[in-house]
C-alpha cells in the first residue's frame, strides 16, 4: 500500500482588498457580467445550411472576441466610474498569453489580463473547446479566464447575442487543471506534468510558458470544461430558452441533423423537435409559433420542404 498522500486541492486567491487596483478588479468583473446587455455587433448571418451551423464558432469566434473587447472599452463608466484609468484601455494581442490586456497606451503598463474565449452554445460538442495550458506562474493574481457563450438571435440566423459569461481566476484555473490531471481523473498513463521555471506574468510571445503533460494521447490537457471547473455553469446554460426551446434540445436536434445520412433521418429529427415545441405547455403560443417558423426555415435550408 502506497504511503504517498494526495496533496490538498488548490485554493482560489483574490487580490488583496487593500491593493491600489482592487476596486478596478471587482468593477471589471461587473462589466464582464453585463456584456450580454450591452454587446452590439453589425454581424448578421443568414442562409447558412443547418448542417454547417456547428462550424459557426470557427467562422465567427475571433470576430466576436474582438467585439467583446470593444464592448468592454465602451463600458468604461462601469469599470472606471471616476476616470482614474482614463489612459488605459483593453487591447487584444495575437498568439500571446493572455489574449486581452488592460494596458496604459503610453507606457505599456499592464493592470490585468484576460484569457478570452467565445463559445457557440449550439456546437456539436456540448462544451467550450478552450484549452488553457499556461502555467500558473504566468498568471498574475488579478488575471481572469473568461468564456463568453453566444448564439444567433433567431437560432439559425440573425446577429450574435451573448449569455452570462464564465469568469474565473486564471491562476486558480491553471492550478485546478493540473490538480485534476494528476490526482482526480482516472488513468493508467503517466500523469506527470513538465512545468517551466523562471516564468512571470505577461510573458513575451517567445517565452515558453505552457505546462506540458508527460502523456496525453487524447490531447485533452488544458480543457477546463473536462476538469470539473465549469460543470455547474454549463448545466445552468443547458436550460436557457431559445425561442421557447431549451439549449440542450436545440443542440440534440442540430447534432442529429449533422449526423443524418439520409433525408428520412433528418425528417425524424425535425419531427422530434416539433413535438417538443408543441408539447411545451408552458411555452407562450407566440413563442411556440416563432419556434415552429424556425423549424420551417430549417426544412427549407435542408431542402426537405420540397
Amino acid at each position: 500500500m502506497s504511503d504517498v498522500k494526495t496533496p490538498q486541492p488548490p485554493v482560489r486567491h483574490a487580490p488583496d482588498s487593500k491593493c491600489e487596483h482592487f476596486t478596478l478588479w471587482k468593477d471589471v468583473q461587473e462589466a464582464i457580467a453585463s456584456l450580454p446587455i450591452y454587446f452590439r455587433t453589425e454581424t448578421y448571418i443568414s442562409g447558412i445550411m443547418a448542417t454547417d451551423l456547428h462550424t459557426l464558432n470557427t467562422v465567427l469566434g475571433a470576430a466576436i472576441e474582438e467585439q467583446v473587447v470593444r464592448t468592454l472599452n465602451a463600458l468604461r463608466t462601469t469599470w472606471d466610474p471616476n476616470q482614474k484609468y482614463a489612459l488605459y484601455s483593453f487591447v487584444r494581442q495575437a498568439q500571446t498569453f493572455p489574449d486581452v490586456l488592460l494596458r496604459k497606451n503610453a507606457t505599456g503598463e499592464i493592470l490585468l489580463g484576460i484569457e478570452l474565449k467565445g463559445w457557440y452554445l449550439l456546437a456539436k460538442e456540448a462544451e467550450p473547446s478552450l484549452r488553457f495550458k499556461a502555467t500558473a506562474e504566468a498568471c498574475a493574481i488579478q488575471d481572469l479566464v473568461v468564456v463568453v457563450p453566444w448564439v444567433l438571435g433567431n437560432v439559425i440566423s440573425g446577429s450574435p447575442i451573448l449569455f452570462e459569461p464564465f469568469v474565473e481566476s486564471a491562476r486558480y484555473s491553471a492550478e485546478h487543471r493540473n490538480y485534476h490531471w494528476q490526482h482526480i481523473r482516472s488513468t493508467t498513463s503517466d500523469s506527470g506534468i513538465n512545468i517551466p521555471v523562471g516564468i512571470s506574468p505577461y510573458p513575451t510571445k517567445s517565452d515558453q510558458i505552457l505546462d506540458r503533460p508527460k502523456s496525453d494521447s487524447g490531447n485533452n490537457f488544458g480543457r477546463l470544461a473536462r476538469s470539473g471547473l465549469m460543470d455547474a455553469y454549463m448545466a445552468k446554460l443547458e436550460n436557457i430558452q431559445l425561442c421557447g426551446i431549451k439549449t440542450i434540445y436545440w443542440r440534440q436536434f442540430l447534432k442529429a441533423i449533422q449526423e443524418s445520412t439520409t433525408d428520412e433521418q433528418a425528417r425524424i429529427a425535425l419531427a422530434r423537435l416539433k413535438q417538443r415545441i408543441q408539447a411545451g405547455g408552458t411555452v407562450p403560443s407566440e413563442v411556440a409559433q416563432a419556434a415552429l417558423s424556425i423549424v420551417t426555415e430549417l426544412e427549407q435550408l435542408l431542402d426537405l420542404g420540397k
